[in-house]
């Protein structure tokens, strides 16, 4: 994994500090141009790999990806699904069965072998295969070497012992799209557990890891306890503590803890792009040197 990623929450008006910034990158980013237009500052600062959600708005962005091969020739996405929000809002709007028109692949009724037979036998992991490959299609051509499931998902069948469905999400993206599984919760210590007992070895898993413990279930000694014991790829989310710790120091905590192998930081501005970057660049450096 590459060790700087660069997120979309800033995109879509996910701001955890400020309602009020919220309102500002909407309105920034209200034209997908301004949204690759970032990105490609971020690439320029030394962020090659985008994590983001299945956001409707992501498809138009790798539609201009796609069409200059050459220029993100090295770029990758590590997808993250599913986007909730959209599948809700999309029921709202056009009912259940024309959101699984809307976004199933292909024909509905031309699936019916694998999709309308699993809705009858409550075949869960087929359902979810197919909705895997109907998220995905947006990514198409895009190197997409991580596919993550979101922590809604994770922690929904983390709480209700699905552990199934978590080792059939890992299998299927390796042998679908030839790539590896992450996942995304809010309570990395049981997740390895779980993950462990299922035989998924050294997993890539995406959670908060900030010196305030905010949003880290189980607390921050246990966080600190497991990255030291237990074999697994980590990234840390939300390492500034939803704006409680300064950039700096937020940032060389997690530099300095062990199986940390990736950040991923969202901000909005070249300036804040590469501050961000800079610091985790002079904190890994200083490690290396101790």
């Amino acid at each position: 994994m590459n060790r700087i990623l660069y997120g979309d929450n800033q995109f879509f008006a996910v701001n955890h500090i400020s309602d009020e910034k919220s309102r500002a990158q909407s309105i920034r980013f209200k034209e997908d141009k301004t949204i690759l237009e970032t990105i490609d500052i971020a690439r320029d600062l030394g962020a090659e790999t985008f994590m983001c959600t299945s956001h409707d708005r992501i498809y138009n962005i790798c539609e201009m990806i796609r069409q200059d091969p050459e220029k993100y020739k090295d770029f990758s996405i590590y997808a993250c699904l599913p986007y909730a929000h959209k599948y809700a809002n999309a029921v709202t709007e056009l009912g259940i069965m024309g959101t699984i028109k809307q976004y199933l692949p292909g024909n509905f009724f031309g699936s019916i072998f694998k999709g309308g037979m699993a809705v009858v036998s409550k075949d869960y992991i087929s359902i979810m295969e197919l909705m895997i490959d109907a998220e995905m299609k947006m990514f198409k051509k895009i190197n997409t070497p991580i596919i993550f499931l979101q922590n809604n998902i994770t922690d929904l069948l983390l709480g209700l012992g699905m552990k199934d469905l978590l080792k059939a999400f890992h299998d299927y993206v390796r042998k679908k799209y030839n790539a590896e599984a992450g996942f995304i919760t809010m309570n990395m210590p049981q997740l390895l557990t779980v993950l462990e007992s299922i035989g998924i070895e050294n997993p890539i898993i995406c959670s908060s890891i900030n010196k305030a413990g905010f949003r880290m279930s189980g607390g921050m000694e246990l966080y600190e306890k497991t990255l030291r014991e237990k074999k697994l790829r980590a990234i840390a989310m939300q390492v500034l503590g939803g704006g409680a710790i300064p950039a700096k120091e937020a940032i060389e905590y997690v530099c300095n803890l062990p199986n940390v192998e990736s950040i991923l930081f969202g901000a909005s501005t070249r300036q804040n792009i590469s501050q961000t970057i800079s610091l985790i660049r002079e904190a890994d450096s200083k490690r290396s040197k101790q």
